[in-house]
């Protein structure tokens, strides 16, 4: 099947109420294993390569290894940029086929965000590709983009309709509470103000840093009009614990495939457990 924009299946989330997921993918096994763990869902699922993917893999290997996947999947797939960090990237993505970009301009003042939004919106809507943009900053670190605890900042829900009006993105990323990476304590989400930017927007909105986010707390989020999550870490954990417990058992194994095919067992497993939480098991529409 071919890939598809992020912004229809968002569109399907936002009419039935349900969230999808958008599960990074670093390698092969993970990739294989997010699309495994939507076929036995049988629901829709994006698959996106952060700054940190992209520099261990690739633009091309990374496009190349989720088409091979789609291609053969039961379901609709999506292939995503997180976290932009420029518009020649946005525009190499889109080049090797990606339905979908992050442009990441919340390091900027407001009107240099919604310049930069407005420029990648120009040349994703020629090609189908749907834009994603982030107001407000995550805290905590993603691969080489951190922000310390102390400045991150939540997003003001005036300027994220403004925003949206001024820049015609398909989806935005809210700050709300959540955090890159593990997380010390629970994470104390601001669903008031969460609450407030779903009135004031009428775009899908999205969550990142959701690992280690209560269940309750992400399906309280999918109430007040999240639509896509997102889902790292608790990936990375469940791989590499399954790897750490395989050379536990024998550590003179030496083929990648018997120490592997575990961890990708294991991330199928996290990865359907994510989906269920979302909503978004047995959505797939194709």
């Amino acid at each position: 099947m071919p890939l598809v924009p992020v912004s229809v299946l968002l569109k399907d989330a936002a009419a039935e109420g349900y969230a999808v997921g958008a599960f990074n993918c670093n390698n092969m096994e993970i990739v294989q294993a997010i699309v495994t763990a939507a076929e036995a869902e049988k629901a829709p699922v994006i698959l996106q390569a952060s700054q940190g993917a992209i520099k261990y893999a690739g633009v091309d290997y990374i496009a190349a290894m989720v088409r091979a996947a789609a291609r053969r999947a039961r379901v609709p797939v999506a292939l995503h940029l997180d976290h932009g960090t420029s518009f020649d990237q946005v525009v190499c993505c889109l080049v090797a086929g990606f339905t979908s970009v992050m442009i990441d301009g919340s390091h900027l003042t407001l009107e240099q965000n919604i310049a930069l939004t407005r420029q990648v919106v120009s040349v994703a809507r020629p090609v189908g590709a749907s834009v994603e943009a982030e107001l407000g900053r995550i805290g905590g670190v993603e691969d080489d983009i951190a922000v310390d605890e102390r400045e991150a900042f939540f997003t003001d829900p005036g300027e994220a309709r403004y925003f949206v009006e001024q820049t015609g993105v398909d989806s935005l990323a809210v700050a709300i509470g959540t955090a890159h990476g593990r997380y010390k304590g629970r994470p104390q989400l601001d669903f008031a103000r969460l609450a407030r930017i779903r009135e004031q927007v009428s775009v899908p909105l999205v969550l990142h840093g959701a690992s280690g986010v209560p269940d309750d707390d992400l399906k309280e989020a999918i109430r007040l009009g999240v639509r896509k999550i997102n889902i790292d870490t608790n990936i990375r954990e469940s791989f590499v614990e399954a790897i750490r417990r395989r050379l536990a058992e024998d550590p003179r194994e030496i083929d990648p495939r018997k120490i592997l095919g575990p961890a990708r067992d294991a991330a199928v497993e996290t990865i359907r457990e994510k989906m269920r939480v979302f909503g978004c098991s047995g959505k797939a529409k194709w």
